[in-house]
């Protein structure tokens, strides 16, 4: 982060926090202060990253923002079990099925933050993803290009030298209409 950036950020928080009746004020029973405001707004910033990286091929932003090992939870949307994989697998995966041939789009929203006992952090938030690969409009491929998903994104965190990175992410699907083909198959 920069240090303009960082200043940025700082001032934003003080000005939000100096508006807020600080003594009783929680945020799922963690006290709202300058340092919570900032870890806050930083903890999205690195989720929305992770979306806009994914969305961008740019696979080297995306896999910085983990830890080198993370927790996954997608069964909703490709069954197994939950599991502990190296992030560069995840990263790996995601590449393989989002290809060039491949468009995709994340957004995520109404994030909710809850600071733990042990300095970690679990954000919740409700997440939308599309994906569109003009092969699927062929008849024999389904004849619709597109697929989309809502449901619900939940983000582990943890502070490391380098800021907070995800160490956990899960999906719990809500709803998803189109074409399987177009989720299922890696582009070319």
């Amino acid at each position: 982060m920069t240090r303009t950036f960082k200043i940025a950020l700082a001032s934003t928080a003080i000005a939000l926090a100096t508006s807020l009746p600080l003594a009783a004020e929680t945020t799922a029973g963690t006290p709202i202060t300058v340092e919570t405001l900032v870890d806050h707004a930083e903890m999205i910033r690195v989720a929305d990253t992770i979306d806009a990286a994914v969305d961008a091929k740019d696979w080297a932003l995306a896999r910085s923002l983990f830890t080198d090992e993370i927790r996954v939870d997608f069964t909703s949307l490709i069954g197994g079990e939950p599991a502990t994989i190296p992030a560069d697998g995840l990263i790996a995966g995601w590449s393989a099925n989002l290809t060039e041939e491949k468009a995709s789009f994340h957004l995520r929203g109404n994030h909710r933050i809850t600071f733990e006992a042990d300095g970690s952090a679990t954000m919740v938030s409700h997440g939308y993803a599309w994906n569109q690969m003009e092969r699927g409009a062929l008849p024999e491929n389904g004849g619709n290009a597109l697929w989309e998903v809502w449901g619900t994104y939940e983000h582990s965190f943890t502070q490391t030298q380098d800021g907070w990175r995800v160490d956990g992410m899960s999906f719990f699907a809500t709803a998803e209409r189109g074409n399987d083909f177009v989720r299922n198959t890696p582009g070319s």
